[in-house]
């Protein structure tokens, strides 16, 4: 049987499928000829990540196909329910990442709050010639430990994000409609292990007591972050945005930091991927990403994994 995987695949996960006799395809093929080529090439496996499509036509027009597989989370860019009503099986990796985007999220905070994203520009351009004025320009940075971090969506990577706050000596607070409490475990290197119980509050009270807000909610229809919520908001907050594009008003966000009411933003998703807006990229209160949340040695080895046992379990109980 073939497996294309169509964005890549983490060689954990193509030795553990040809290892169970599986044919794996990494070619990367164009979204126009995709159909064709999983036809001619009898394809019973097509993976994907963020890149490729998988809409209706495909699912109508590809008989050899039992399994589409995204390696991470979020499953916007496949046709699931559709894909599962033709009686094709869909699958994802929901807890590989999770620690990796969380990881992100601190680097970004780390890096507003100490005003990296501006230094490692400057620096290079005029560190030599006003390094006593960058000097002063940057002497106000604050400490993350004792504030409070916010967390919209207090799923699997809210929670891992949750967790290094918690490391760090932040308060978390948090907001789910379909979670009313989580226990988080910490475990440190020496095996204690330390056990926190949040439970859940209305997002308007997150927006209020948050000194920082960090989203992890699914692709919505409507902002879940707009001129509404950034109103309510402490003045001077900060914001990262590491689920999503099209969850945060990008445009309300501009006008925000402008104002002063946000001191800083960090961007890793956007509403025009592959090609975010200039006014975003030039602005020097935003520290950016390029959707990178996922992408760290550890969590692709993870996806790997779990994507070929999966589908190896699959055919193993569907022979």
């Amino acid at each position: 049987m073939k497996v294309l995987a169509n964005d890549g695949l983490d060689k954990s996960g193509i030795v553990g499928l040809e290892k169970a006799g599986f044919e794996v395809d990494l070619t990367t093929v164009a979204q126009e000829q995709l159909l064709d080529y999983l036809n001619k090439n009898k394809v019973s496996v097509l993976l994907v990540r963020s890149a490729t499509k998988v809409r209706k036509d495909i699912i109508d027009n590809c008989p050899t196909l039992k399994i589409i597989g995204r390696g991470g989370v979020g499953m916007d860019n496949i046709d699931v329910e559709y894909a599962r009503e033709k009686g094709i099986t869909v699958i994802n990796t929901p807890a590989a990442s999770s620690h990796s985007v969380a990881e992100l999220v601190f680097a970004h905070l780390f890096g507003l709050v100490r005003f990296l994203h501006e230094s490692n520009r400057n620096m290079p351009l005029v560190g030599d010639s006003k390094f006593n004025d960058l000097k002063k320009s940057y002497a106000k940075g604050i400490e993350l430990r004792g504030k409070t971090l916010g967390v919209l969506g207090f799923g699997r990577i809210g929670q891992a994000t949750a967790k290094v706050a918690l490391g760090l000596g932040m308060k978390v607070v948090a907001f789910d409609p379909f979670l009313e409490a989580a226990t988080l475990e910490l475990e440190f290197f020496d095996h204690q292990t330390v056990f926190f119980n949040i439970k859940t509050i209305s997002k308007e009270e997150v927006l209020k007591q948050a000194d920082f807000i960090t989203i992890h909610v699914p692709a919505q229809k409507e902002y879940v972050i707009s001129k509404k919520e950034f109103d309510m908001m402490k003045n001077g907050a900060f914001i990262v945005n590491a689920a999503r594009g099209g969850v945060l008003d990008e445009v309300a966000l501009v006008k925000a930091i402008e104002s002063g009411k946000i001191a800083g933003a960090a961007l890793d998703v956007f509403e025009k991927e592959p090609t975010p807006e200039i006014q975003l990229l030039m602005n020097a209160n935003l520290s950016l990403t390029p959707h990178i949340g996922a992408a760290t040695a550890e969590a692709q080895d993870r996806i790997g994994s779990e994507l070929a046992s999966q589908i190896i379990e699959f055919f193993k109980t569907n022979k």
